[in-house]
C-alpha cells in the first residue's frame, strides 16, 4: 500500500512553501499526501516561532497526536512517525523530545530535504524496538536548495518560489535571524531552474519568497549579480507566468529600480506587502527597522506614482516596549494616511533570545489590547472600503481552489482578494478550476468578494 504523509503548517508563506517541498520530496519516495493524521505513516508539524506561545500550541498538538498514536498501537495499527519541523524545532532542538518523548524526529527549516533519510533511520529504530531520537538543526541553506533543485514540483496553477532566506536586519523583536539564519540569496541559475520547472508544469502565478525578499542579490555563474527587479523583468520576458508577486519586503530595500518594475512590467501584480510595524520614529528606531517614517511614506508615494491602483498591505505591532499613547497615535496617523487594502496586526509579545524581551519598559497587556482593538477597527474599515471599490468592475481572477460546495470556486484577484463564484454545476466547476477568467464583482464583504462570469 502507498505510504502517506500528513503535514500541519503553522505561520508564514515560507512555511507553506516548505510544506509543499516536503510533500514533493517524499512523493519521490512513494509517499502520498493526506489531510488526515490518523491515515499517515509520517506526521509532520511544520512550526512557526514568530508569535508568543507558538511553542505551547505545538506541544498541545503533540498531546492530541500522542493520544491518537496510543489508540492506533492498541488496535494493532501503524505506529506513525511523529516529527516536529520548522522554526520551533530549530529554536528548541532536543528539548522537544525531552518534554514530549512521543516525538521521533526534530528538524529545522534548513534540513527538511533530508526527510527521506531521517524517515528511513526512524523506521529502522522502530523495527528494532527502540524509540527514534533524531535531531537535525543544521543551518546549511545552500545544501538544502541544491538538493531540492534536483526534485520535481507538483503541478499547480499558483506556486511559491523561494529565492532568498534568512535576515541580517536583527529587528529587536524578531527571531528569524536565529531560526532561519543570515541572509542567503539563491544563485540565478538555481532560481531559473526552478522557475522553468514551474513554467513547464503550467503555473500561471508565481510568488517569489524570502524573509527579506527585496534584498535578493543572487549571483550568476558568470559573476553577474541579479537584483529582485532584474529577476522579475527576466521572468516576465522568458516565462509564461501571467502573474508575478513577491513577499515579504523590507522598506529599507525598496529600491527605485524595484519601484519602477511595478509601472513597467505588466505581469507584476498591483499588490505590495510592505510592513512599517509602527508609526513613531522612536519606536521604529528601537525596533532596529533601518528606516524612518518619512522614508517609508516617500516610498509609498513613489510606488503610487508609477502604479496608482496598487493595493498596499502591511504589518503592525502595538505595545512595543516604551510605546506611549503619542507613539501609538503616530501609528494610527500612518494607517490613515496610507489607506491599506489588507493588513496584519498583533500585540507585541516577548520572544526569548531577542533584545526587546529583556527591556524594562514593557507595556501592560490591557493597554496593548485596547490599542490593538482601535487599530484593527480602522484596518478592517479600510479593507472593507477597498473591497467595496471593486464592486461592478470586471477583473481577471485565477480560480485556484474549490469552495464549500462542489459547484463553488474560489480565486484571487490581482489585488490578492479572495473571489467566490457559484458555477452552478460541479462538473462545470471542474472545467473552470485552474483557469484565469474575467469576472464581474457583484458584491463585497469584509474579507472577500463575490463575482460572476462575464460570459
Amino acid at each position: 500500500m502507498t505510504k502517506k504523509i500528513y503535514v500541519k503548517t503553522y505561520g508564514c508563506q515560507m512555511n507553506v512553501y516548505d510544506t509543499e517541498r516536503m510533500v514533493d520530496v517524499m512523493a519521490h519516495e512513494g509517499y502520498e499526501e493526506t489531510d488526515k493524521p490518523d491515515d499517515a505513516d509520517i506526521i509532520v508539524l511544520n512550526t512557526c516561532h514568530i508569535r508568543e506561545k507558538a511553542a505551547e500550541k505545538v506541544y498541545s498538538d503533540i498531546g492530541r497526536l500522542r493520544v491518537m498514536k496510543e489508540k492506533q498501537v492498541k488496535k494493532g495499527g501503524k505506529d506513525s512517525i511523529l516529527a516536529v519541523g520548522g522554526c520551533v524545532a530549530q529554536a528548541e532542538g532536543a528539548e522537544i523530545q525531552r518534554r514530549a518523548p512521543v516525538v521521533d524526529m526534530v528538524f529545522g527549516p534548513q534540513t527538511y530535504h533530508k526527510l527521506p533519510e531521517m524517515t528511513v533511520e526512524a523506521d529502522k529504530s522502530k523495527k528494532s524496538g527502540e524509540r527514534p531520537r533524531i535531531v537535525n538543526t543544521d543551518l546549511n541553506v545552500s545544501e538544502k536548495f541544491k538538493s531540492l533543485s534536483k526534485k520535481g514540483v507538483s503541478a499547480k496553477k499558483s506556486a511559491f518560489l523561494t529565492i532568498q532566506e534568512g535576515c541580517d536586519k536583527f529587528c529587536t523583536y524578531c527571531v528569524v535571524p536565529y531560526t532561519r539564519g543570515g541572509e542567503f540569496s539563491r544563485s540565478y541559475e538555481d532560481v531559473m531552474q526552478d522557475a522553468v520547472k514551474l513554467n513547464d508544469a503550467g503555473v500561471l502565478e508565481v510568488t517569489l519568497l524570502g524573509q527579506n525578499v527585496n534584498a535578493y542579490h543572487g549571483m550568476s555563474a558568470a559573476g553577474e549579480q541579479w537584483s529582485l527587479a532584474g529577476l522579475i523583468r527576466h521572468l516576465a520576458d522568458t516565462t509564461d507566468f501571467q502573474r508575478i508577486r513577491y513577499t515579504t519586503s523590507h522598506p529599507h530595500d525598496m529600491t527605485d529600480e524595484l519601484i519602477a518594475v511595478h509601472g513597467d512590467v505588466e505581469q507584476c501584480m498591483p499588490y505590495l506587502h510592505l510592513p512599517v510595524q509602527a508609526g513613531s520614529d522612536k519606536i521604529v528606531k528601537a525596533m532596529n527597522r533601518h528606516h524612518t517614517i518619512a522614508s517609508y511614506m516617500k516610498t509609498i508615494e513613489d510606488i503610487r506614482k508609477v502604479r496608482p491602483d496598487i493595493a498596499l498591505s502591511g504589518d503592525f505591532i502595538v505595545g512595543f516596549p516604551g510605546e506611549t499613547d503619542a507613539d501609538f497615535q503616530a501609528t494610527m496617523k500612518v494607517v490613515r494616511d496610507v489607506e491599506y487594502a489588507q493588513a496584519y496586526s498583533f500585540m507585541y509579545s516577548e520572544r526569548p533570545g531577542t533584545p526587546a524581551a529583556n527591556w524594562d519598559d514593557q507595556v501592560e497587556s490591557h493597554v496593548k489590547s485596547e490599542r490593538l482593538a482601535e487599530l484593527q477597527q480602522e484596518l478592517n474599515r479600510q479593507q472593507r472600503a477597498f473591497n467595496d471599490t471593486t464592486v461592478g468592475k470586471v477583473i481577471p481572477v485565477l480560480l485556484e481552489r474549490t469552495g464549500k460546495q462542489d459547484s463553488h470556486l474560489v480565486g484571487r484577484s490581482p489585488y490578492m482578494q479572495s473571489v467566490y463564484v457559484d458555477v452552478g454545476d460541479a462538473a462545470l466547476a471542474k472545467q473552470y478550476f485552474g483557469k484565469m477568467v474575467d469576472m464581474k464583482i457583484t458584491s463585497a464583504g469584509p474579507r472577500s468578494l463575490k463575482g460572476e462570469f462575464v460570459s
